[in-house]
């Protein structure tokens, strides 16, 4: 499984995780069971085999931390999502751009790779204007709290 595989898997559980009554590191456990692999195997590629030792710890560490984080990261799209609330956001792109930001701020993986990331995620979720979108407000997010 690739790196790009597991992002996507912690998005998933990100996105599906911010209904949960579980704490997150239940809640994620949870997900990564072998029973749920199996239940969502016949629906998603992404699910027909389990994430190797290699990539579980960044996918638990993601999905856990984003959404212990979320009111943290939202504070940080309202802020850089000009003209916009967190509420006129679509869940997916929130989804999206929590996780980049998360990755940048808490697990040193290199902005450009994060940023790049998060657009091939949108590109495959959401519109291309979503994508651009995405990527002025992570850019904005990028250049006044990593860089300044």
């Amino acid at each position: 499984m690739s790196r790009r595989n597991a992002r996507e898997l912690a998005l998933h559980m990100i996105y599906s995780g911010e209904y949960s009554q579980k704490e997150p590191e239940q809640f994620v456990k949870d997900c990564l069971s072998p029973e749920r692999f199996s239940s969502l195997a016949g629906e998603y590629e992404l699910y027909q085999q389990a994430p190797p030792e290699n990539q579980l710890d960044y996918i638990c560490r993601a999905a856990t931390g984003v959404l212990t984080h979320g009111p943290e990261l939202d504070g940080y799209i309202e802020k850089y999502a000009v003209g916009w609330s967190v509420s006129r956001i679509s869940r997916m792109a929130k989804c999206i751009l929590r996780l980049s930001m998360y990755e940048m701020l808490y697990m040193q993986i290199p902005v450009g790779a994060s940023v790049n990331e998060a657009l091939e995620l949108c590109k495959r979720y959401e519109s291309p204007e979503t994508a651009s979108f995405l990527n002025g407000v992570l850019a904005s997010f990028v250049q006044k709290e990593l860089t300044a």
